[in-house]
């Protein structure tokens, strides 16, 4: 019967040390943002409406937590349909060739800071990036679990291939290079089956 017990208990904390949650992303309180500067003296702010995000973690404060995502770069939208379309073509994006922008990598814990680190690929480039990331926690409603998270950064376009680069009188450009990067997300825990 001892044996039995030992062999039961090995066997639960072997299972819960292994065990995993997926998280996805809820697109209605969810927004994949981002703003560059334009004319040096304004900000043009935009966002892919078409994503998806998935998290795996083995914690409950999800360090270690494994991040892909993925965005359509035809779902781009800055409220201009012209400026749109200029940046699904071949100066920006060129969406038709490279439909989606992906990242892959962990979200790390140190201390009570989060980091997003992994890798970044728009067109045909892939590099590491590492993002802020701010973890506002789990809460249980709807009959289930939800957890926040604000995503904090910037990427040299230029890095990218995202190279249309013309300047005004002064010499600057008119599209800056640094475009920053806010995404706020709210995460559902996948019901184990």
């Amino acid at each position: 019967m001892k044996k039995l017990f030992v062999l039961t208990f090995g066997l639960a904390v072997a299972g819960s040390a292994w065990a995993q949650s997926t998280w996805t992303v809820d697109k209605s309180h969810s927004k994949i943002g981002f703003s560059a500067t334009h004319m040096v003296v304004s900000e043009t702010e935009g966002q892919f409406k078409d994503f998806e995000i998935t998290a795996v973690s083995k914690s409950d404060d999800f360090n270690g937590a494994e991040v892909e995502f993925t965005a359509n770069v035809a779902s781009i939208d800055t409220e201009n349909e012209k400026r749109d379309s200029h940046l699904k073509g071949d100066d920006f994006f060129n969406a038709e060739q490279f439909p989606q922008i992906k990242f892959k990598g962990k979200l790390e814990k140190n201390g009570g800071k989060y980091q997003l680190k992994g890798d970044l690929t728009m067109r045909d480039v892939t590099k590491p990036v590492v993002f802020d990331v701010a973890y506002a926690g789990i809460v249980k409603a709807f009959g289930g679990e939800r957890a926040g998270f604000k995503v904090t950064g910037s990427v040299n376009r230029f890095d990218y291939n995202l190279k249309w680069n013309k300047t005004i009188e002064t010499g600057s450009l008119i599209v800056g290079n640094e475009v920053a990067i806010l995404c706020k997300l709210e995460m559902i825990k996948k019901a184990n089956p």
